[in-house]
């Protein structure tokens, strides 16, 4: 009688326990659900790398305390994630065929919808560059130290392009030349390019009040944020990825079927053109855009983007997922292998052209580095002309002063870069699983391939 009541009385002490961290953090628990189920199901479908091994070294540090509570399955059958947290706080992620995969909100069912995988072979050649030069094997092994037990920095690739060519390249055991990685906002720099394209063919200009069909009234305070804004993150949209689990991004992305909806309701903070702010909430709008131009439809957008961008670049290993109204997650959801953003880079070095084809409008790259307002953020890509101060909110340095100031780089979470430094004719991709804190130390490792390459260049394969 005696254990039978202490059972009790503990069940009571976990369902009161229960309750309160419930009820303080509702949307917590369905954001971290959300992230489970989404992360796992690109993990399984997407970059055919072990659910179990990202979950342990993305998700659980995330979670952190919580990971006791967390459940996932991963249904082949059905290409599909299910994850839940206390059994209560469910999430769904779908897996469609060129689409990648689409975090599902509520009973309705996901429209059937699927494009044909991308089977061309990689121009680069099945066989891993490795260099021969000491040097510059040194920096690779830079880039892939791990300095700090406790912020393991996890890279899964680093890709170097010098003068056009393919000339270094390292994976982590499991991940290779043809493995989609998730890149996180590095995914806003390539919306860039597509807003560029849709530009140069005249169907977009970067004056032009952003045609929102939210903001049609000229009484709408939105009504004046042009597409430049967006892209400058200066529309004076609020600063969306603030500390926590649960912001207006994190709301946004696990919690929101139409995410450019919820974007465009939300309030301004400052007069466009103004304060310069952290925008996922702008790239949202800017991928409405891309979707508005090509059909509204999930497969209208994926399809311009393979054959406007992906396609002539040889990125074929590449994707931005969609979210369950039709459109691109355009603000951090896409995976591409870190040849395929090397590629992209090289675009920008090249001034936006392919094979003598024109892509993006001319002078493109220079824009997309020129500096907004006071800080050291371009148009769609951070730059190195501000090397003092940090971000506002996360307290990160602007730039790398180890590196020549006309660098520029997209930049995501977790240590993602495409690094570009026109003065070197050089491109550097580094991608990994830098969630507990360990910075990336791409800065440092750049500043090394440089060095090696002005000692001893190298020999490699033409990036075309």
């Amino acid at each position: 009688m005696k254990s039978a009541r202490y059972v009790l009385l503990s069940l009571l002490v976990l369902m009161f326990a229960g309750g309160v961290v419930t009820g303080l953090n509702r949307d917590a628990m369905y954001v971290g659900a959300a992230s489970v189920s989404q992360s796992l199901c690109a993990a399984a479908f997407v970059s055919h790398v072990d659910p179990d091994r990202v979950y342990a070294e993305e998700q659980r540090p995330l979670l952190r305390g919580i990971n006791w509570a967390v459940r996932y399955a991963v249904d082949r059958s059905q290409r599909e994630v299910r994850s839940s947290l206390l059994a209560v706080f469910r999430a769904r992620s779908v897996y469609r065929e060129g689409l990648g995969c689409t975090l599902v909100l509520g009973d309705d069912p996901l429209p059937a919808a699927a494009l044909s995988e991308q089977a061309e072979p990689d121009r680069f050649g099945a066989r891993i560059v490795t260099p021969t030069d000491p040097a510059l094997r040194a920096a690779l092994d830079q880039a892939f130290a791990e300095p700090d037990p406790s912020h393991l920095r996890r890279t899964k690739a680093v890709v170097v392009l010098h003068d056009g060519r393919l000339i270094a390249e390292r994976y982590a055991n499991g991940y290779g030349p043809e493995t989609p990685i998730w890149v996180h906002s590095v995914t806003k720099s390539v919306t860039q390019a597509l807003i560029g394209v849709l530009v140069r063919q005249g169907r977009l200009r970067l004056d032009q009040p952003a045609p929102i069909a939210a903001w049609a009234s000229p009484a709408d305070p939105h009504h004046a944020i042009t597409v430049d804004q967006l892209l400058r993150m200066d529309s004076g949209l609020p600063f969306d990825e603030t500390n926590g689990a649960v912001n207006l991004a994190t709301h946004m992305w696990f919690r929101e079927a139409d995410t450019a909806g919820f974007a465009a309701r939300t309030p301004l903070a400052h007069a466009p053109g103004t304060v310069w702010a952290y925008g996922n909430l702008s790239y949202a709008l800017l991928s409405k855009l891309i979707g508005n131009a090509t059909g509204g439809t999930a497969v209208g957008a994926e399809t311009f983007a393979r054959d406007a961008l992906f396609a002539p670049l040889g990125m074929h290993h590449s994707v931005i997922e969609v979210d369950q109204s039709g459109s691109l997650l355009g603000s951090g959801f896409m995976y591409a292998s870190a040849r395929d953003l090397a590629r992209f880079g090289q675009l920008y070095l090249d001034d936006g052209m392919v094979d003598g084809k024109r892509i993006l409008p001319q002078g493109w790259a220079d824009y997309s580095r020129s500096q907004t307002l006071h800080t050291g953020y371009g148009a769609g890509f951070w730059t190195n002309l501000v090397n003092t101060g940090s971000v506002p909110v996360w307290d990160a340095p602007w730039g790398m002063p180890q590196l020549p100031k006309d660098m520029y780089y997209a930049r995501g979470a977790f240590g993602q870069y495409v690094i570009i430094v026109p003065s070197e004719h050089l491109v550097v991709v580094r991608l990994g699983l830098s969630v507990q804190g360990g910075g990336a130390g791409m800065g440092d490792a750049t500043a090394a391939i440089i060095a090696a390459l002005h000692h001893a260049p190298a020999a490699g394969r033409a990036v075309r």
